[in-house]
C-alpha cells in the first residue's frame, strides 16, 4: 500500500511504499504534489545512470522505461485462456463425484473429466496483468500490475469471489524531494512496490 506521509518542514510529502497484506493490494493510485518543480528534469532521466543505480532489481517481465504494449486480453478473454493452461488442481483431481454421506457416483472418465473441468471453470482465480502508469517521478515509469478477476462469483453456489492471497515485491526508484523551492534536494532513492501473485476463491 502506498502512504503519502507528510514531513514537516519539507516542501514534497514522503512516499513510503512497503510491503503490505494482500487485501490492500493492488495499490491505490498515489496522490502526488502538483507542482512540476518537484518532478526530475531531463538530466535526472539518464537510462544508463538510472539502470546501473537499480541494478539487478531491474525486472523487464515486470517493468518497462517506455510505453508498453497490452499486458492481457479482456478479464473473460484472458480469464477463459489461463484455465486453459492451468493444470487441475490436485484437489480437484481426488474429488468424489456423490453426496457426502451417500454412496459414489460411478461416471465414466470422460464425464468425469467434463464435470471436473466445469468446476475447475468456476473456481480457477488467475491473476490479470494489465500495464499501469506510475508518473514521471518512478522508474522505470511502468508497471505489470496484477488484479483477481471479480467479474463474477467463483463458487457454487455463488458467494465467493477471487481475492489476493500472495504478492511479491518489486524494486523501483522513486524521484524524492526535501526542502522548499531553490533549497530543496532531490534525489532518486529506492522503493518497494508490493505486486498481487496468486488469488485465490475465498469468502
Amino acid at each position: 500500500l502506498g502512504l503519502l506521509l507528510p514531513r514537516p518542514g519539507h516542501g514534497q510529502p514522503f512516499l513510503r511504499l512497503r510491503p503490505s497484506p494482500s487485501d490492500n493490494l493492488p495499490v491505490k493510485d498515489i496522490v502526488e504534489h502538483p507542482d512540476p518543480e518537484y518532478d526530475p528534469k531531463e538530466q535526472d532521466l539518464d537510462e544508463r545512470t538510472l539502470r546501473k543505480k537499480l541494478g539487478s532489481h531491474f525486472d523487464p517481465g515486470f517493468m518497462a522505461v517506455a510505453v508498453p504494449g497490452p499486458a492481457n486480453a479482456s478479464g473473460a478473454e484472458a480469464a477463459a485462456a489461463g484455465r486453459g493452461r492451468a493444470a487441475l488442481p490436485a484437489e480437484l483431481r481426488r474429488l468424489e463425484l456423490g453426496p457426502p454421506r451417500g454412496p459414489r457416483l460411478k461416471v465414466g472418465k470422460k464425464a468425469r473429466r467434463k464435470v471436473l473441468q466445469w468446476l475447475w471453470a468456476y473456481t480457477y482465480c488467475p491473476v490479470l496483468y494489465t500495464w499501469k502508469d506510475l508518473g514521471i517521478r518512478f522508474w522505470p515509469r511502468y508497471i505489470k500490475e496484477g488484479n483477481c478477476f471479480a467479474e463474477k462469483s467463483c463458487s457454487l453456489p455463488e458467494g465467493m469471489f477471487c481475492k489476493p492471497v500472495k504478492s511479491v515485491t518489486k524494486t523501483f526508484l522513486r524521484w524524492h524531494c526535501q526542502g522548499w523551492s531553490s533549497q530543496k534536494y532531490c534525489t532518486w532513492i529506492p522503493v518497494q512496490y508490493p505486486l498481487i501473485s496468486e488469488c485465490k476463491c475465498s469468502c
